[in-house]
């Protein structure tokens, strides 16, 4: 653990607490259709205009039923816009690749599935799979509705709160309009031309194609003419020699891209490798501004969150919350990258620089270890190191963090709504072990309200258990061809891919072949389970509590600030998760890591 690495995390935390009042104010401007933003004499009429083509009166509001198909209906067109463009790539314009083939119905299924619910899971290549169009169009289109549809989630929960006797909690329309035009955009046009400035590629090329200097050869599955591949008696592959003297070097639209990617908390990559390319992530600056804006919405709706309540207090003891449980992963997981393997360093191996092995080595053991925790803490799911290579502790952070419901600043909007939900169960169980009401910033919690937040906090662990026990147990799931390790790590590997696409986070353990037609049907299904079976019933308790009145504060009103109810929030937190994902974990990844240190017997 260097100085270098605790300087940087003391920036990292200093920035992001002054970006966090500024960007909530801003927040609420947009998010209030009656504020007035700085971008107004440009852009509102643009946004009139829009009103106008998709005949949506802004002055009408919705209740929380309306808001909630207005939102799933949405979000099914796009999903098929998205499958449509996949499947039709090589008949449409910009694709300099020549790319001949659509893309496999499984996965193009699952890849329209995966960006329509923030997750961006990627069980393909990009740089070899996709047009610039498919590129552009059906993924970085989806970058900005999917994270627009979380913030209008996230404000329609607020208002909810915030409101007193109402039927309505907002117009979905009007929101996506606004954080469109007044949030997504402006910024991301920003930070692109920073990416460029830093030396992220932006252009139309076709790939470029460089001889190597040292060509090698490599085994390949021989094939027939019609292209199968050939098997011999035993039914394996045949393999032959294939000489490698050339290498493709990717080019496109990228910069704008992975701006999107990264605010947005969508995640996956322009290219495979993601944001350990040196396209995708050029220099230290680019690494440290991509970690900063992953984090910077999420944060500032808490600030949104705690002044339209009318509580700035308790917004900031969220957001302490939130920032507790960030510190935490990422010391446990950097002290343990930073340990390395203590089998290795028996062997002689200089274990002075920690493990090494899938790390971002431009960059070093702390930068690696400090993304994987903000990617998982966010449902953001980009990566820049390959977290099948952490050590067990290492890689259990990540899975811990969306196990949580990535709600620590999460996904935008996300996070604050998923953190919302776990405030209404601690309150609820607190309040009656304490004996204090069961009420929440004035609003009584009743039954209905438990039930619903309940459903939410249940979805994601009976999805990901369900479908990781029916794959650990089914040749599909677990056979030679899909999964490069046994045991423990090989359990975690199709854990971690069920939790990703569970959590909509969309980063991958690796060592775990997911393009299979039942693989890509099964995460898909995850994803659309773990994103709007949480929405459903936030917006359900947006509603609820929309309607409710307010009662005076008494004696025997619940606090929801100061160091107490911090405390009692992240408890809760734990407590849920450690009781629901803790016999998984131990099956994975730490007795795995016992097995590391020589102290279990190793199968």
């Amino acid at each position: 653990m260097t100085l270098y690495g605790w300087i940087e995390l003391a920036l990292f935390s200093v920035l992001l607490v002054l970006l966090t009042k500024p960007v909530g104010l801003y927040l609420v401007k947009v998010l209030d259709t009656e504020g007035k933003t700085f971008l107004d004499p440009a852009l509102k009429p643009l946004e009139r205009l829009l009103y106008r083509l998709f005949r949506v009166d802004p002055r009408q509001e919705q209740d929380w039923k309306a808001y909630a198909w207005s939102m799933l209906i949405f979000s099914f067109v796009s999903c098929l816009f998205t499958y449509a463009i996949l499947r039709l790539q090589q008949y449409l314009p910009l694709n300099p690749q020549k790319i001949t083939a659509p893309i496999d119905p499984h996965l193009a299924f699952n890849t329209a599935v995966s960006f329509t619910t923030n997750t961006n899971w990627q069980s393909y290549s990009g740089e070899s799979t996709m047009s610039y169009l498919s590129q552009m169009v059906a993924l970085a289109l989806h970058n900005f509705l999917s994270a627009a549809v979380g913030i209008a989630v996230a404000a329609a929960l607020v208002r909810g709160l915030a409101r007193l006797s109402a039927s309505t909690i907002g117009n979905f329309w009007v929101d996506l309009v606004r954080i469109q035009l007044y949030v997504l955009l402006p910024i991301c046009l920003v930070f692109a031309v920073f990416l460029i400035s830093q030396g992220m590629i932006q252009n139309f090329k076709p790939y470029e194609t460089a001889e190597l200097k040292d060509p090698f050869t490599i085994q390949v599955p021989k094939k027939d003419k019609d292209g199968q591949e050939m098997k011999d008696a035993q039914g394996k592959a045949v393999m032959e020699d294939q000489k490698i003297d050339t290498q493709s070097i990717v080019q496109g639209p990228m910069a704008s891209q992975v701006a999107i990617k990264m605010l947005g908390t969508n995640g996956g990559g322009y290219t495979n490798a993601n944001a350990s390319h040196p396209y995708e992530n050029p220099t230290p600056l680019s690494n440290f501004v991509q970690l900063l804006s992953i984090f910077t919405l999420g944060a500032g709706l808490v600030y949104y969150f705690g002044h339209s309540v009318k509580s700035p207090r308790h917004g900031w003891a969220v957001w302490a919350v939130m920032y507790l449980l960030f510190l935490g992963g990422v010391l446990l997981a950097w002290s343990s990258e930073a340990r390395g393997n203590p089998r290795l360093q028996t062997l002689g191996v200089d274990g002075s620089q920690g493990n090494m092995e899938g790390k971002e080595v431009r960059f070093g053991t702390f930068e690696s270890a400090f993304f994987a925790t903000i990617t998982t803490d966010a449902s953001c799911g980009a990566v820049n190191s390959m977290h099948d290579s952490f050590t067990p502790l290492g890689g259990l952070v990540p899975l811990v963090n969306m196990h949580l419901g990535e709600i620590v600043y999460g996904g935008v909007g996300a996070g604050l709504y998923g953190m919302i939900i776990f405030i209404i169960v601690a309150v609820f169980l607190f309040g009656l072990m304490a004996g204090r009401t069961p009420e929440y910033l004035g609003k009584k919690i009743e039954a209905y309200d438990v039930k619903v937040s309940a459903l939410a906090i249940l979805v994601v662990p009976i999805c990901v258990m369900g479908f990781t026990a029916l794959a650990s147990v089914s040749e599909w799931g677990r056979g030679e061809n899909i999964t490069t390790n046994s045991g423990p790590h090989g359990l975690s590997e199709i854990l971690y891919a069920y939790s990703s696409a569970g959590a909509n986070n969309g980063s991958a353990f690796a060592g775990l072949t997911t393009n299979a037609p039942l693989y890509n049907t099964t995460l898909g299904l995850t994803m659309v389970f773990g994103r709007f079976l949480i929405i459903i019933p936030a917006l359900a308790l947006a509603g609820s509590l929309a309607s409710k009145k307010i009662a005076p504060a008494s004696a025997g009103t619940f606090p929801v600030t100061g160091g107490t109810f911090v405390v009692i929030l992240a408890g809760t937190i734990i407590i849920v998760g450690a009781l629901t994902f803790f016999p998984v974990w131990a099956l994975g990844p730490i007795v795995e890591h016992f097995q590391m240190i020589g102290s279990a017997k190793v199968y």
